[in-house]
Order: C-alpha cells, then structure tokens, then sequence
C-alpha cells in the first residue's frame, strides 16, 4: 500500500512539472500579456494619481508657512520701523530744546509730521508685505 501511495505521488508529481514546462498558446499569451500591460498601466496612473494628490496637500501646506513666514517678517518689519520713528521722533523733540518760542514749536511740529508720516509709511508697508 505504501509503494502504491508512492508511485502514485511520483507519477502524480511528474505530470505536475511536465504540465509547467508546457508552453502556452500565442493567444494565451497574448491575452496574458494584454493584462498585465492594462494592470500595470493602471497601477502607474494609480500611482502618479496618489502622488500628485499628495504633492497638492504638502504644496498647500509649504504656501501656508510661506505665507505665514511672510506675515511674520512683516510685523518684525512693521514693529523695527515703529521703533526706528519712535527713536529719531525722540531725538528731534530734544534737538528741538535748543530753540526758543515760534522756533521750536516749529521744529516741533516738523518732528512730529515726520514721525506721524514714518508711522504711516511703516503700516503702508506692513499690508503691502502682509498676505
């Protein structure tokens, strides 16, 4: 019985691999081929699909921080130059000390439009840079 079992998976196992090693017809083929072109034709527009999807989300979010990095530098830029006009104000209202009567008032009220027009410059530029 166990020669039997044996010979059986031996014949059995012969025919397997004579039947692997049997070539296909062309039609065969050519429709085996035709498939796998179509399904690798559809997994690379698959791919370049999830890919740009991809690219958009992470390009949306780079033109968030870029606009965000923008924003930022015109605030930082915005604040400099309030500080700048706040400064130079200060030194012309004391230069302004060394004159007397109509002089300084004068000299004082040309110190102040100067600073009110830097103020006024530095805003222009904050929403001229601002996003």
């Amino acid at each position: 019985m166990h020669n039997k079992l044996l010979t059986a998976a031996g014949i059995l196992s012969i025919a397997l691999l004579a039947a692997c090693n049997n070539a296909k017809s062309p039609e065969a083929v050519a429709n085996d081929t035709a498939a796998a072109q179509s399904k690798a034709a559809k997994d690379v527009a698959d791919a370049q699909k999830d890919t740009a999807t991809e690219n958009a989300k992470m390009e949306a979010k780079v033109d968030d921080k870029s606009m965000e990095l923008a924003n930022t530098e015109a605030k930082g830029a915005y604040h400099v130059a309030i500080k700048k006009a706040d400064g130079m104000h200060d030194v012309a209202l004391e230069k302004c000390k060394s004159l007397d009567g109509a002089a300084q008032k004068k000299c004082r009220d040309q110190a102040d439009a100067n600073y009110d027009a830097a103020k006024a410059n530095a805003k222009r530029m904050e929403i001229s840079n601002t996003q």
